[in-house]
């Protein structure tokens, strides 16, 4: 029970303006050059985030929640995809609504019961005044929490799933510093297509300072690996070195297509928040999150199916000006240019998230995970 350590390798090192670049082998062919992440990689290299797991995993557990928490408040969209959602508070992230800040997102397993988790989340933050103000007194508030849910319930017993104590000791463990991934919160009992799935996060710093990261719990219904090479779809998106992986052997494609030839689970959802400390409206603040869908597109197939209920928040710290220039007219244009680097930049944090979790992850139960089925993919071998 509870949180564990990140168990992502190649967690960074320093680079330029406190940026990282990720160390260890060349990427493959293709793969970007000349780009960094923040020094953790992660959606926490976002100033104002801050993200904790729990989860059960064991006895019968599989499941648990993940939760970004903006405690001051950040401006927030969504974008929902897939054919199935499980959510809440998304109608509120409509640019017509009245309440334009979120303080928290709350991400779980445990179907359409997993939104309890949610009400942890809402207590904790309320107990610490941070929320929608209603009234004259400090702790007069109401704690504006979206949340999304994934379908895990085959890996655990029936009746385990997260309640509202999962997320308020999500919140309790919350941190600005590196983020837990594979089989933690929210990925705790994800499946990838006919693997192992799991929480992944990264993050791009862009050239005018502005930072954009990403965190999924992936369970995909469709493949995250291509069956004929045995490397996941958006291997080739990744920074040099940043997945530390080759292509595998014969022997292991040859076993993996005998393997997983009945794993694969009916059910599904990739949920997730992207985060960037550029000022954003909420109108672009969907936007975002409306192209971050596209990071999905390249590194799952199928995405967004009617078994899935890809749902994407995007949340805005507003830390950094976007697009400031003091011709009205090259000011409109600039912002708009600007706006559109933040959007690509989602898309492909999002990409390397959906990898990180499935490389991060670990076996549990009938569903292997890759590390485990591709050994001869890593570096290091085994």
């Amino acid at each position: 029970m509870g949180t564990s350590s990140p168990t992502e390798p190649g967690a960074g090192v320093s680079g330029p303006s406190g940026a990282s670049t990720v160390p260890g082998p060349s990427g493959p062919p293709g793969a970007p050059t000349g780009l960094v992440s923040g020094p953790h990689n992660a959606i926490t290299d976002v100033p104002g985030v801050l993200v904790g797991h729990h989860h059960r995993l064991g006895a019968g557990w599989a499941t648990g929640a993940t939760v970004v928490l903006t405690p001051e408040g950040a401006v927030g969209g969504v974008d929902v995809r897939g054919g199935g959602p499980g959510t809440r508070e998304t109608e509120l992230l409509d640019p017509s609504r009245l309440v334009d800040r979120v303080h928290g997102v709350c991400l779980a397993g445990g179907s359409a019961y997993g939104l309890a988790a949610a009400d942890g989340v809402m207590r904790w933050l309320a107990e610490r005044g941070h929320g929608f103000p209603v009234g004259a007194e400090p702790h007069q508030v109401v704690p504006i929490v979206p949340a999304a849910v994934l379908f895990d319930l085959p890996l655990g017993d029936w009746g385990n799933r997260p309640d509202a104590e999962f997320g308020y000791a999500a919140c309790a463990a919350a941190t600005d510093g590196p983020v837990a991934q594979g089989c933690v919160g929210a990925g705790t009992g994800a499946t990838a297509g006919s693997l192992k799935g799991g929480v992944g996060t990264a993050s791009a710093v862009l050239p005018d300072g502005s930072v954009v990261g990403a965190v999924l719990a992936v369970n995909a219904f469709g493949e995250v690996v291509d069956p004929d090479r045995g490397t996941p779809w958006a291997w080739e998106l990744g920074l040099p070195g940043e997945f530390g992986l080759r292509a595998p052997a014969a022997e292991d494609l040859a076993r993996a297509k005998e393997r997983l030839v009945s794993v694969r689970q009916p059910m599904n959802t990739v949920i997730g928040v992207v985060a960037t400390d550029a000022a954003l409206s909420k109108a672009e603040c969907r936007r975002v999150a409306t192209v971050a869908q596209d990071g999905l597109a390249r590194a799952i197939r199928p995405a967004h199916s009617l078994f899935d209920g890809d749902t994407l928040f995007a949340v805005s710290t507003g830390r950094r000006e976007l697009g400031h220039d003091a011709d009205a007219y090259a000011s409109a244009a600039s912002r708009a240019g600007a706006l559109d680097a933040v959007c690509a930049a989602a898309a492909d944090v999002v990409s390397r998230a959906v990898v990180h979790g499935l490389l991060a992850a670990t076996t549990v139960g009938a569903a292997p995970a890759y590390r485990d089925v591709f050994p001869s993919a890593f570096s290091g071998g085994r």
